[in-house]
C-alpha cells in the first residue's frame, strides 16, 4: 500500500490555514483549532443549514497515521518513508485537506449537502459526535 502524501514536507500549519479556507469559502463559520500543546489536533466549526447552526468536531489522528507510517516502512525498507510524528502530522493533515476538498467539490455540484459531509462529526450534547454516539450502541439504531 502506499500513504497518499507520504512524502509531503508542506507544513502542517500551511495546510490547516488552507483547510480554514476551503471551509470558509463555503460558508462555515466560527472556525477554532483544537491544540494538544503545540499541536492542533483538530478543527471545530460551525455548518448553518438555514434552520439552525450544527457544530462539527473535525479530528485529525496524528498518532495513528505514524503507525503506519513505522508499518509501511518496516515492510518497504527501499522506501524513503519518514516515519517521525513531525511527517505523521504533515502526512495527516495534507490527506484531511485533500478529502474536506474532494468533499466540497460535491457540495459544489449539488449531489451533497454540508451536513451530509460531516453528518459523523456533528457534535451532540455532552461533545460527542453522532459516530461516537452509534459507535457507543454497536451502531444500533433505536426505532
Amino acid at each position: 500500500m502506499t500513504i497518499l502524501n507520504y512524502t509531503t514536507t508542506i507544513d502542517a500549519y500551511k495546510t490547516v490555514s488552507e483547510i480554514e479556507y476551503i471551509l470558509v469559502k463555503h460558508k462555515a463559520k466560527s472556525i477554532m483549532k483544537n491544540y494538544d500543546g503545540e499541536t492542533i489536533t483538530g478543527l471545530s466549526f460551525l455548518i448553518d443549514t438555514g434552520s439552525q447552526q450544527l457544530p462539527v468536531i473535525l479530528p485529525v489522528k496524528i498518532d495513528e497515521c505514524l503507525k503506519v507510517l513505522k508499518k509501511e516502512k518496516r515492510e518497504n525498507p527501499r522506501k524513503q518513508i519518514k516515519d517521525t510524528r513531525e511527517q505523521a502530522e504533515r502526512v495527516a493533515w495534507r490527506i484531511l485537506k485533500d478529502w474536506v476538498e474532494a468533499q466540497m467539490a460535491l457540495l459544489d455540484i449539488e449531489m451533497v449537502r454540508f451536513e451530509e459531509i460531516f453528518l459523523p462529526y456533528i457534535e451532540t450534547e455532552g461533545g460527542k459526535t453522532i459516530y461516537q454516539r452509534l459507535e457507543e450502541k454497536q451502531f444500533l439504531l433505536e426505532g
